[in-house]
């Protein structure tokens, strides 16, 4: 574990300076229960060091993370009955984000669990996809 903030809720529960129920713990994330959740069973994990946004998360990190959360999906889904669940990660307070570290949402998700979705799917004009291909490649070099 690496840099640390001060004032971040999340670094204070990765040093235990403050409380939570951590499910799961290894060298680079920590995973633990929500104390505000969305449904019974909402976890959250965490990179160890203080990371504000995905883009800034180094690969080594963000591979550790995608490899434990298939492990904590099933998890979720065999402790708390779901028939499925959201994995919600935001960045930057525009997109949702409220604590300034990176996090994913786990989220338990049944039938009828009145929690909402909001998807309004749009379309794209003409050539817009294929130019938005290209721009995308481009960036990737």
């Amino acid at each position: 574990m690496s840099a640390q903030q001060t004032d971040c809720i999340f670094c204070k529960i990765i040093q235990h300076q403050i409380p939570a129920t951590i499910i799961f713990d290894d060298s680079h994330a920590i995973a633990f229960l929500d104390v505000n959740p969305l449904a019974s069973g909402h976890i959250l994990v965490v990179p160890k060091d203080h990371v504000e946004q995905l883009i800034d998360l180094p690969d080594i990190i963000a591979a550790s993370i995608g490899s434990v959360l298939p492990k904590l999906g099933r998890a979720l889904v065999q402790v708390t009955g779901a028939s499925g669940f959201n994995v919600l990660q935001n960045n930057g307070e525009v997109a949702g984000q409220v604590v300034p570290h990176v996090h994913f949402h786990l989220i338990p998700r049944s039938t009828d669990d009145s929690l909402g979705y909001r998807w309004n799917a749009g379309t794209y004009n003409d050539d817009q996809m294929d130019q938005l291909c290209v721009a995308y490649q481009q960036a990737l070099l």
